[in-house]
């Protein structure tokens, strides 16, 4: 009788050894697969476009002047921004100006403007998309 309880331990420990070690590389492995890499700078620049001075009144009687850089995820979306140019400082313009001075107060107000303008370019895009907007400079009056 005690040999079998011998043998018995034995297989369940081989058995959750075995379980064990083939979970931590199934799941490790999945890990590996998620990250994402970051693009280096070079890359950056490569698939970014610059708007520069979108200038507007806002809804609170003031002016607004913002510039900005637009990161898009290819060349191929770089090329289709450059041509949509336009419509983007149109809806740049149009968001602006339904906007009022204190919205713009703090990193959360910035923060806010850049999503929703991402949000409605990507709506535009064909051939990729917009992955994140830097905002360069920004003068109210």
């Amino acid at each position: 009788m005690g040999k079998k309880v011998k043998i018995i331990t034995i297989i369940i420990f081989l058995l959750l050894l075995a379980g064990g070690s083939t979970w931590f590389f199934l799941f490790k492995k999945e890990g590996k697969a998620e990250e994402v890499k970051e693009p280096s700078i070079d890359e950056v620049v490569e698939s970014s476009v610059n708007m520069d001075d979108v200038t507007t009144n806002l809804s609170s009687e003031n002016y607004i002047k913002m510039s900005f850089t637009l990161q898009t995820n290819s060349k191929e979306a770089k090329e289709e921004l450059t041509k949509r140019e336009f419509q983007v400082r149109d809806l740049m313009i149009k968001q602006l100006s339904n906007m009022k001075v204190e919205q713009f107060r703090g990193k959360e107000g910035i923060s806010s403007l850049e999503q929703m303008l991402k949000e409605e370019i990507n709506s535009l895009m064909q051939e990729g998309k917009v992955v994140k907007i830097y905002t360069t400079s920004k003068i109210i009056q």
